[in-house]
Order: structure tokens, then C-alpha cells, then sequence
């Protein structure tokens, strides 16, 4: 073999740079805390990692066609730097090479940039960001991708994810957010580039979300789902996402209530209302619905949990798509959120005399996290 032809793939080279920024970031002396980060008089800088391993069986819905389609894969493979610059600069970075692996199989597609902001603190009621970053207009796509009660987010929450030109859930743009009522209020706003057409004349997506906190402020760039009994949540919020004619919504509940000295009852509904009228004629109008229920036991460091979601669509054309998907499963954790698995089922039971038949799906997963 010629040498250069080691690395001779975006994968190599790619897997190359990781394990030489881990090899670097290891040998970095660590203040008690033991997180990997450099600081100064000025700045601190902080080094993350999350890996999510899956194992996907999904049956075929078609008549004729129930086989299972069978997939191990990177589901997210991250690295992140985030910090400060003094009291109110603030900035996060993150790369993913989501779905590696997965059919069809390519090992050759590189990282991509995830999140990449800065956001400027003027006081605790105004707080500026620009770059890549979350549109804030429903919880669950403000959530924290190492901490949701079930495997991963629901597919019923991300409709207009492919049609506004997002990048899981992100877009690049310039937002706003503060806090309110000793914190118990936020707000978060933005404006951001969407969809383009030819000449980019078209109008710029927008996007808003309100939640007021009863318990425990939340002031996270990414909400967590189950805090594992550490944590007393009780949050009610709504938020919209708009660009020319279509429209989304939002409205939720999301309840961690510990107890029995360390375990936690977790309880996540959220409704979405898409409708790309006009302008996404890939997104029919839809009323959604997820639900999430768990409970962690701290002792056995185990979390069963269960999940229902439904997608109506409100034509009568467009009816026979409407899906509901229920099932649930269990979190296993070794050491928190840096180390647990997951075992989850889910029955896919399409409605109102679709041609389609029921199907199942097996996953499991692998995390590893740390920032």
C-alpha cells in the first residue's frame, strides 16, 4: 500500500482527526472538576464528546413487503467546544456525522457543522445570538438529544425539519432571548434564512417561543427531558415557526418531579400544527400529538418509560395518512447520561382505512456523553 493512501477517504481522514483531538485533549491538565477545558483571565473553553450507537428492526408496512429492514449505525457522533469570554460573550461549536453507516451504507461523508453561535449578553432580559442554532418554536426541538425519555425525538415533531431547509432542527439566522420574573419567564425569537428560492427574494422564516417555569428556572441553550430526579421541572410554553404562508405551532407540558429520595416521575405532551399551505406543499395540514411518561428508579438505575404520538392530517384526501405510534421501552444507566442504554418498541397502526398495515420497530442504543 502507497502511504498516502491511508487516509485517502473523508472517513479516514475524518476518524484520524478525532481520535488525534482526543489523544490531545486527554493529555490537557484538568482542574478537580476533571472536564477537559483551557482557561484564563478571560476565557474559558470547554471540549465534549456524544456518541449514540443504534440497532434499528423496522418492518415494512406495504402489503407483501413486512420484512425488516436491519441497521447498526452511528445515530450521532459529536464534538463540541463551548465557553466564555469574559461575563457576556459566550460561544458553542458542534460537529456531527449523523447516521454513519446506515443503508445506504456511506462511511465517506465527513462531519458536518451542527451548531456554530455566538450569543452577547447585554443583561439577563436581552441576550443576542447569531450562526447556526436551534429555531425556538416548540420544546421538543429545543431538547437535549442525551436526554429524552424515549430513543429519540418524534418524527411527528419534525415535519417541517426537510421542507425549511433546516439542518436537525437548526438554521442559520440571528435570534434574541431573555428572562423574566426572577427567571421564571423566557422568551426566545429569531430570524432566519429558511427555504431559498432561485434569486433569494423570498421571504425569511421567523420563529418564536414563550415558557414560564413554576419550579426550577431553565436557562439551557437545550432543554433536558428526565433530569433523573435531580431536578423539579414544571414548564408550560407555546411557540411558532413561520415563513410566507405556512405556519407552525406549538403548545407543551413538561413535568420531572422528584421523588423517593432520588427517583423521578417524568411526564413530556406536546401538540404541533403544521400547515405549509402555499409554500411547502410537502407539509399537508396536520394536528400532531406526542406523550411521553417515565419513571426512574435511582437505586436500580433504571428508567421504563412509554410513548404515544399521533399525526392527523385534516383533509379527507390526505386522511387515509394519518398514523398513530405507540409503544415503550427502558433506559439503563451505568453512569448517568455519559453511559446508559436503551431498549425501546414501537407499533405503527396507520388509521382511518389506509391501505397500509400495521408494522413494528426494535432499537436499541449505545450513549456515550461528556461536556
Amino acid at each position: 500500500m502507497i502511504r498516502g493512501e491511508m487516509f485517502d477517504t473523508p472517513f479516514k481522514r475524518t476518524m484520524l482527526f478525532v481520535i488525534a483531538a482526543t489523544l490531545v485533549l486527554a493529555c490537557m491538565p484538568a482542574p478537580a472538576s476533571a472536564q477537559l477545558q483551557i482557561q484564563n483571565e478571560d476565557m474559558t473553553i470547554k471540549f465534549g464528546f456524544q456518541g449514540q450507537f443504534w440497532g434499528d428492526w423496522t418492518q415494512g408496512s406495504e402489503v407483501g413487503n413486512q420484512g425488516y429492514a436491519q441497521n447498526l449505525y452511528m445515530r450521532r457522533g459529536r464534538f463540541m467546544v463551548g465557553g466564555d469570554l469574559g461575563n457576556n460573550i459566550s460561544f458553542f461549536f458542534q460537529t456531527d456525522d449523523p447516521n454513519l453507516g446506515k443503508t445506504p451504507k456511506a462511511l465517506g461523508t465527513g462531519f458536518l457543522v451542527q451548531d456554530a453561535w455566538v450569543q452577547w449578553k447585554v443583561n439577563n432580559m436581552f441576550m443576542v445570538q447569531g450562526g447556526e442554532m436551534l429555531v425556538p418554536y416548540s420544546r421538543q426541538a429545543l431538547q437535549s438529544t442525551v436526554s429524552y425519555y424515549s430513543i429519540d425525538v418524534s418524527p411527528v415533531s419534525t415535519v417541517n425539519n426537510t421542507a425549511t431547509g433546516s439542518s436537525a432542527l437548526r438554521d442559520l439566522g440571528f435570534g434574541a432571548r431573555g428572562y423574566f420574573l426572577h427567571d421564571h419567564l423566557q422568551y426566545r425569537t429569531g430570524v432566519f434564512q429558511g427555504e431559498r428560492d432561485s434569486n433569494s427574494r423570498n421571504a425569511l422564516r421567523t420563529a418564536g417561543y414563550l415558557q414560564y417555569d413554576f419550579l426550577s428556572p431553565e436557562k439551557e441553550y437545550s432543554y433536558a427531558g428526565t433530569a433523573l430526579g435531580t431536578r423539579k421541572i414544571l414548564a408550560v410554553d407555546i411557540g411558532g415557526d413561520k415563513q410566507s404562508s405556512y405556519r407552525g405551532y406549538s403548545a407543551n407540558i413538561a413535568n420531572d418531579t422528584p421523588v423517593r429520595g432520588g427517583d423521578e416521575l417524568g411526564l413530556n405532551l406536546q401538540y404541533l400544527h403544521f400547515d405549509g399551505r402555499e409554500k411547502f406543499l410537502t407539509i399537508p395540514n396536520q394536528n400532531n400529538f406526542v406523550g411521553e411518561a417515565a419513571y426512574y428508579v435511582h437505586k436500580a438505575k433504571i428508567q421504563p418509560f412509554s410513548r404515544f404520538e399521533t399525526q392527523r392530517f385534516v383533509a379527507a384526501v390526505q386522511s387515509t395518512k394519518s398514523i398513530n405510534r405507540m409503544g415503550g421501552g427502558l433506559n439503563y444507566y451505568i453512569k448517568g447520561q455519559h453511559l446508559k442504554y436503551t431498549l425501546q418498541y414501537l407499533r405503527a397502526l396507520p388509521q382511518n382505512g389506509s391501505p397500509l398495515k400495521p408494522s413494528n420497530e426494535f432499537s436499541m442504543q449505545m450513549q456515550f456523553f461528556y461536556f
